[in-house]
């Protein structure tokens, strides 16, 4: 029991999941048509994406590149800059969940070493606004974005025009809130020798080019999907432990359950009333209460107009602490280390609202 407790903790957006499939099983019978609910495309470029961006991270080629940054930080703003910048620009293409992995830690570590921890409550709250923000640029972004992107048939240009606006707001926004950290100098930190995994880099760096050539139509998500597969297999077969392969059950899970929710009448009648015309607002609300990627696959069932969504959840990955499940890493990663959590939340919950009203503020005005 105490086993299956911590299980559903960790993982409490798939058990979610599979409840709505087994439930809604019960109005649809299973069958074969099952398997016509799931996007397999969505899976494997998904499941190539995580693999290629957890070798890069077993190599440490993200941290590398920002230890050598760090030799050249004057002031405890710079070294904020750097923290939380890392994670808005990383975020574009490693996923924000991931960018808060590689960077928090580190920054914990950093800002220890150079006697400013009173500053790190700040500094990880912005590196998770900007982890969340960032990645929504991109269609590699985050899962809702992938998955978005994916189903909408939306050109690659036309996605980042529609939330590059929004980008360089949240960019000055935290370029902005770089002025919350004192400019008083801090001691020279030690970025260390360290020599560069080549072979790791060569060979993630081309399958990494390979999941973009898919996203951008140009090479079928089978073959990079059986690429990726393979290399690793061949090359590095520990990475494959790093996979999220719950993330990909709870994509499954949710398809099955949309399918099944368009074969009950009254509830795809009743969602798809109450959604068309209101994606915006309803998907940016229903982030705050089950997250953004499953308000994404949820709602997607029941419109047409994917931009809405796009935006709404994206956006909406501000706000409560669930908003987007990113945030939690961060803040496991803080409490777990340093406690403070009600100081944590507190802090995060009052700038993610500020960040949260202005970027609505922005879509009402330029967003329709």
């Amino acid at each position: 029991m105490t086993k299956l407790i911590s299980f559903f903790k960790a993982n409490t957006v798939f058990c979610l999941a599979a409840f709505l499939a087994f439930v809604t099983a019960f109005y649809v019978p299973p069958s074969m048509e099952y398997i016509s609910y799931i996007d397999f495309r969505v899976l494997g470029l998904l499941f190539s994406l995580m693999t290629v961006v957890a070798g890069l991270q077993k190599a440490g080629i993200f941290a590398m590149i920002t230890v050598r940054l760090f030799r050249f930080l004057k002031t405890v703003r710079q070294m904020a800059g750097v923290m939380i910048f890392a994670c808005f620009f990383a975020s574009m293409w490693i996923t924000n969940d991931v960018s808060l992995i590689t960077f928090v830690p580190f920054a914990l570590v950093a800002f220890h070493e150079a006697g400013e921890e009173k500053e790190l409550i700040k500094l990880v709250v912005l590196q998770t606004i900007a982890a969340n923000l960032g990645s929504m640029c991109t269609p590699v972004g985050n899962p809702q974005n992938l998955y978005l992107y994916l189903v909408s048939g939306m050109g690659a240009f036309s996605f980042v025009s529609l939330l590059l606006p929004y980008t360089v707001i949240s960019f000055i926004l935290l370029c902005l809130s770089l002025f919350w950290f004192p400019g008083r100098p801090v001691k020279a930190l030690n970025g260390g020798l360290v020599r560069w995994p080549v072979h790791q880099l060569f060979l993630y760096g081309f399958l990494f080019l390979s999941c973009m050539l898919t996203v951008g139509n140009i090479v079928d998500w089978r073959l990079t999907a059986g690429l990726v597969l393979g290399a690793v297999l061949f090359f590095d077969r520990p990475v494959l432990k790093r996979v999220d392969y719950i993330l990909l059950l709870t994509f499954a899970a949710f398809f099955i359950f949309i399918g099944n929710l368009k074969h009950i009448d009254f509830i795809y009648t009743f969602l798809t009333a109450h959604t068309e015309g209101h994606e915006f607002l309803v998907s940016l609300l229903a982030s705050q209460v089950i997250s953004n990627v499953p308000a994404a696959i949820l709602l997607s069932g029941f419109t047409e107009n994917f931009e809405g969504l796009m935006l709404g959840t994206d956006i909406g990955g501000l706000g409560t602490m669930i908003a987007s499940m990113a945030s939690l890493i961060s803040y496991k990663i803080y409490t777990v280390r340093l406690g403070q959590a009600g100081q944590f939340l507190f802090t995060f919950t009052w700038v993610n609202v500020v960040f949260l009203i202005i970027l609505v503020g922005c879509y009402a005005v330029i967003g329709k």
